[in-house]
């Protein structure tokens, strides 16, 4: 306003922001430099206030910087403690010292970040009790313990994973290979079975009356045989393709485990993903169905 009442002084009033002249002490017009900010912020594509999406609802993370109606917060920033809309998170985008800030997709883990006794960041890693601490932490219960960074402490648990990793793949092509094995197996089984019952056939081809009884109890024996021997071959075939299935999504979580951002995620979720249960054992089995017409 002092601004304005210099200029009306003046002979031929301009005002520098507004670029028209006033020759009356009279109200400013509109602001061109504003309204070209306006077009601006228009053409950019920015999401529509009004639109019930944009907006945070039950059980979404809401952003800190909106006033009236909250917006729904699209990323949180590990260094400001703070969610944000997309509307608000282009600062982080276009002003050089919030470039450098750690942003996180998932907005509802910041609270995680947060140390419950301080309130403080907790960007510290206790190797002596195995948790994330913030620096007060570190200067009271944690002050002769092991400590380095989270990062660093990703960074030498990430080569784990990545170890881990090659293990779930080296025992993935194992299994893989006894699944080949009991195939073949159930292979050699149909063929004994072939084999015995021709040899059973001629055996008992000539005794037409006497035998005919006993033939057709041999008969029955190999085929029982046979499918118990199939069924245990199945059985364990499906057990060991399960293990497979589960060895894969192990994998894909430990992929996914090891390209996240967030540290304490990370740390809390190796453990249970690096432990891997013991393998079905596959009991080598040779089948000779011609012992049991020799019973």
């Amino acid at each position: 306003m002092t601004c304005i009442k210099n200029c009306w002084n003046e002979k031929e009033p301009q005002l520098p922001s507004v670029q028209e002249d006033f020759h009356i002490a009279a109200c400013p017009g509109e602001n061109t430099i504003l309204c070209e900010l306006v077009e601006d912020v228009k053409k950019a594509g920015l999401p529509a206030t009004s639109s019930d999406h944009a907006y945070a609802g039950p059980g979404d993370v809401a952003c800190d910087f909106c006033s009236g109606r909250k917006r729904k917060a699209s990323k949180s920033c590990l260094v400001c403690m703070a969610s944000y809309c997309e509307h608000h998170l282009q600062p982080h985008y276009n002003v050089a010292p919030f470039k450098k800030h750690k942003l996180i997709n998932d907005a509802s883990k910041l609270q995680e970040n947060i140390c419950p006794h301080h309130d403080e960041v907790m960007k510290i890693f206790c190797r002596t009790d195995q948790q994330c601490i913030c620096y007060l932490c570190l200067m009271d219960e944690h002050k002769d313990h092991e400590t380095v960074s989270a990062a660093a402490e990703r960074a030498e648990r990430q080569k784990g994973i990545e170890t881990n990793r090659q293990s779930v793949q080296q025992r993935i092509q194992n299994r893989e290979k006894d699944v080949k094995v009991l195939q073949e197996e159930v292979k050699a089984i149909n063929l004994s079975t072939d084999k015995a019952l021709r040899q059973s056939e001629k055996m008992f081809k000539d005794l037409i009356s006497l035998v005919q009884r006993k033939s057709s109890e041999v008969k029955q024996k190999i085929r029982s045989k046979q499918k118990a021997e199939q069924k245990r071959v199945k059985e364990l075939q499906e057990k060991i393709e399960q293990e497979i299935r589960d060895l894969r999504r192990r994998d894909t979580e430990l992929q996914q485990l090891s390209l996240t951002e967030d540290h304490l995620h990370f740390l809390k979720n190796y453990s249970s993903l690096s432990h891997l249960s013991a393998s079905t054992n596959v009991p080598t089995t040779t089948m000779l169905l011609c012992s049991t017409l020799r019973m």
